[in-house]
């Protein structure tokens, strides 16, 4: 796909927000700090994929991961400053999607 020079910088916003399962994610993470099993058990996808999904968004500085050395090991996940400055996006998101897009839609969108 050809990249646009109108504005690189929301290019790459869009992109990054627009890989699948990422704006899911940041969403589930709004609600606070969460382990790996509870964002997988929230959304239908491979553990697999929201381990990718996590080191993209650890990369791009989105979300923060937390080791506590306690036995078994707890690692949990949770927006940084800069994941929880999406938080409006994803909140009119959620709005535009919930007035225009219909129930049956969505459905098949999936």
């Amino acid at each position: 796909m050809e990249q646009s020079n109108l504005c690189p910088r929301l290019q790459k916003g869009m992109d990054l927000i627009g890989k699948r399962w990422i704006g899911l994610i940041i969403y589930q993470l709004l609600s606070g700090p969460q382990r790996f099993c509870a964002v997988q058990a929230a959304l239908p996808i491979s553990g697999r994929l929201l381990s990718e999904r996590f080191k993209d968004l650890e990369n791009e500085g989105i979300v923060i991961r937390v080791v506590y050395p306690e036995i078994p090991v707890r690692i949990e996940y949770s927006l940084t400053e800069k994941g929880r400055a999406l938080e409006p996006i994803v909140r009119e998101i959620q709005k535009w999607s919930q007035e225009w897009i219909n129930q049956d839609q969505a459905a098949t969108l999936s």
